[in-house]
This record gives structure tokens, sequence and C-alpha cells, in this order.
């Protein structure tokens, strides 16, 4: 199970190539990306709700690059504080926080400055402004409290994060007793080489430093998390190089779990 990255991984080059990767989707959307980014790929592809997506500013939908649908893992309750450890431009926070109501409280936090922007001037442009944050953070140290959220989302994190169980338990930190992690995130059919491993470009991909399916599930579950379940799975990276690279050789997909944290 490779939940580090190799020892002698660049991991200055992998975060910049996901900064500098990200900053450009919040910029110029419309660009060629290695994987699929809009409000249609979101509907087509992960099973959002057309009229929902429709509803939120078109600012934030169509710089949404989610891996799949974390909000199909569970409810968000009334009331319920959600944490979004990596929310991009916004969408899923903005879903969360319209499903919690008006009492209420989603909290975004990113770490590329382009991608906070956008979720903040989504936030503005909606009519939830008062019930939403964005803070500048990274997945692996959330400035967030202890015990203080009801529901952590995560779509396309894990993939990402130099040390999963770190992030995992970041997740498990913030959340409180009997609250829940909704977490989309990418898995492969088999492990990589150990040369895949160690390219930076590749982990920026969302390929490199992915699990699989049953390496992501354990990672949750000895991290302490429990009723951990697959709510979704989806081809996420239909037409993309993604696709085009590693489809004859690698199934790159990507699956929605539900996973508790005890009481």
């Amino acid at each position: 199970m490779s939940l580090a990255c190799p020892v002698d991984f660049d991991s200055v080059s992998l975060r910049r190539h996901v900064v500098e990767m990200y900053e450009r989707v919040a910029d110029t959307p419309a660009d060629y990306f290695h994987f699929n980014v809009g409000a249609d790929y979101a509907v087509r592809h992960l099973g959002y709700d057309h009229a929902e997506l429709e509803s939120l500013p078109a600012w934030a939908t169509s710089r949404f690059a989610g891996v799949g649908n974390p909000l199909a893992a569970g409810e968000i309750p009334t009331g319920a504080t959600i944490v979004d450890h990596a929310c991009g431009a916004g969408t899923d926070l903005l879903i969360a926080a319209r499903r919690a109501g008006a009492m209420g409280h989603a909290i975004g936090v990113d770490v590329t400055p382009a991608m906070q922007r956008a979720a903040r001037r989504a936030a503005f442009e909606s009519d939830l402004p008062a019930r939403i944050e964005v803070r500048a953070g990274s997945f692996d140290a959330l400035p967030v409290d202890d015990a203080s959220a009801d529901v952590v989302l995560s779509n396309g994190v894990l993939n990402l994060a130099e040390d999963k169980l770190k992030v995992l338990d970041e997740a498990l930190r913030v959340l409180r007793p009997g609250g829940a992690l909704y977490l989309a995130d990418v898995v492969l059919e088999r492990d990589l080489d150990a040369s895949s491993r160690r390219d930076p470009v590749i982990w920026a991909a969302c390929v490199g430093g992915a699990l699989t399916e049953s390496d992501l599930l354990h990672a949750l579950q000895i991290t302490g998390f429990d009723s951990v379940r697959v709510a979704g799975r989806y081809e996420c990276f239909r037409g993309t190089s993604v696709e085009r690279k590693f489809g004859t050789s690698l199934r790159v997909a990507s699956i929605t779990v539900y996973a508790h944290k005890p009481t």
C-alpha cells in the first residue's frame, strides 16, 4: 500500500505542479486539461443534479474539477457545519451550504489563491455569503478547530496528497464524534510501479498518487473511521488524456465513499 510518496520523491515539484494546474483551472477553465472540467461533465459523468448546478453561479460550476460526487455519500443535516478541505471554486461547498439550511455553516479550505478567490466570488454571487467562508490552507494542515464539523467533503484530494494518512487524520480531527467524511477519489485497479510513483507530473495528473480501491478503504479504517462503504463509482477520465495514456494498461476510475467517525 502506497500511503506516502517515495522517500526520494520531489515533493516541491509536485506542489508547484498542483498549484500551477489549479491556478490555470481557476483562471482559464475553457483550456484543455488532462481531467474533465465543468458543470456538464459533473451532470453527465458524476450524477450531479442539473437543476441544482444551474441554480449556482456559473463562475463556480464552470471551474468544477472534481473526480466524483461526495454529496452522493449521504445527507447534509439541517444546521450542519461542513468543511470542504480542498474546495476549489466552491461547487460542492455551495451545494452543501444550501442543503444545510439557514442555520448551517460551510467552511472551504484551499491552497490555491486563485481558487480561494473564485470560491469567495461564487459565495458572494449566491444567496449564501453569510453562511460560507473560505480559508487559505492545506488539506494536510486544516485551519479548522478540533471536533467542530459535522461533515467533511473531499473531492479528488487524497490522490494528490504526499501522506494519505496525515490527510485522513486531519479529516478525523476536525469532525465531531458521530460526524462523517464524504470522500470521492481516484482509484486504480493495481498499484503503480516505483518510477511512476516518483514522477511529479503523473502525481499532478491525479494518477501517480492514487490508491487501489481496497487500499483506500483500508486507509480509512486504519485511520479510525468505521462504517466505511462505497456509495458510487464513476468513469471520471472518460475522453481525457489520462484515459488515452492508461486506458489499455491500467484502469483509472473513481469512487465515492462514506466513512463515519465513531462516537
